[in-house]
């Protein structure tokens, strides 16, 4: 990997970083009789083909799901909603476009970027690149909005 490359990765998960402690410190602030999360988790990010989960939601975190996507050449998630989450993708390599809402826009997406998708949003990405899309999603749900699918971000984002 070259210097710039590393740097963005760097950067990409100290924000990530970050995000996590203030969703924890939310959670904590809003959910004061829930358990919360006695310890951190440190884990190895995968280089296979295959789907990582990294976050899965209670007891693991305050709710908070995120893993590891790997997107071929010419393949995409599948479009699905956020319904009551809000969802965050962070662009390791390659590159491709978040086809937002029932409209399907395209936005440029790929290394070293980051997507914001708000709750109640429909979308997919699509690897539209030579080399495999790889991405992290992290998806937390909104104060008291009640899911339909429990399992919605994992079921939507496995390949």
């Amino acid at each position: 990997m070259d210097r710039m490359r590393i740097k963005a990765i760097k950067g990409m998960i100290i924000f990530v970083l970050l995000t996590g402690s203030i969703l924890i410190q939310s959670c904590a602030m809003e959910n004061r009789t829930a358990a919360m999360p006695d310890k951190v988790l440190i884990m190895n990010l995968s280089e296979s083909s295959e789907y990582q989960p990294l976050m899965e939601g209670v007891p693991q975190t305050c709710g908070m799901r995120s893993g590891r996507v790997y997107l071929k050449p010419g393949e995409t998630c599948g479009q699905h909603s956020t319904e009551g989450h809000e969802e965050m993708l962070i662009f390791l390599s390659g590159k491709g476009v978040a086809l937002i809402g029932e409209e399907q826009i395209p936005l440029e997406v790929g290394a070293g970027k980051v997507c914001y998708i708000p709750p109640f949003t429909t979308h997919d990405n699509k690897n539209t690149g030579t080399e495999p899309l790889v991405y992290i999603y992290c998806v937390t749900p909104i104060g008291d909005v009640k899911e339909s699918h429990t399992d919605s971000a994992q079921d939507h984002h496995e390949h």
